[in-house]
């Protein structure tokens, strides 16, 4: 019985460290990436049409691809970044690769929902587009935004479970060297609930911090 709460401690830790990181990270890429696509739009502060066709098509063809299947088509670019294809330091490189598209559509999103008056009224002020981006845009999403990043970690958290199915480490290897190849029903039943537990936890804490930063509230 020790040894089975140590083995799901070590497991939780790494699907949170897994889970966590890789938010980050993705936060890195996708939240310039949905700014842009706002930005970059015909109706945009900087309309740049072919440009937002283009990364309209990048985000898209991203989105399109299962995780699992990307999970096994980038191992030779995860082992370039990161030495080896197994581990949760490795899950990273797909994770990042899978939810930054994903991250990129929540912020454009949550960035459309800001009224166009205060925008429009910035600019009369003779704000920059980035001072608008920095100053209007952000704040004014930003519970939306709270929002989507609570809606990133649940997802990322499942995607690290599937990582499971080539040693990434967490509780989906867990689930799967044990509760499934091993059938043992009770295994795969723990894991599951501490997913469960997880995601509630994470969404419940995103829309607290979502109604503390409304000042509509």
């Amino acid at each position: 019985m020790y040894e089975f709460a140590q083995m799901l401690l070590k497991g939780l830790g790494e699907s949170l460290y897994m889970t966590l990181s890789s938010t980050v990270l993705a936060y890195l890429f996708g939240l310039p990436l949905g700014i842009l696509l706002v930005v970059t739009e015909p109706s945009g502060l900087a309309p740049r049409p072919w440009l937002n066709s283009a990364l309209g098509l990048v985000v898209n063809s991203a989105r399109s691809v299962p995780f699992l299947i990307l999970l096994v088509a980038v191992l030779p670019f995860t082992r370039a970044i990161v030495g080896t294809t197994i581990g949760t330091t490795a899950t990273i490189v797909p994770l990042v690769l899978g939810a930054a598209p994903f991250i990129a559509r929540l912020v454009e999103s949550s960035l459309k929902e800001v009224d166009q008056g205060v925008v429009e009224a910035a600019l009369a002020m003779g704000a920059s587009p980035l001072q608008i981006v920095l100053k209007v845009l952000l704040p004014e999403a930003g519970p939306s935004l709270i929002l989507g990043s609570a809606i990133a970690v649940t997802t990322i958290l499942g995607y690290s479970a599937l990582a499971g199915f080539v040693g990434g480490g967490g509780l989906g290897d867990i689930a799967i060297r044990f509760g499934y190849y091993r059938y043992q029903k009770d295994t795969m039943l723990v894991t599951v609930l501490l997913l469960v537990v997880l995601v509630q936890l994470f969404q419940g804490f995103g829309m607290r911090l979502a109604k503390r930063s409304d000042k509509r509230l």
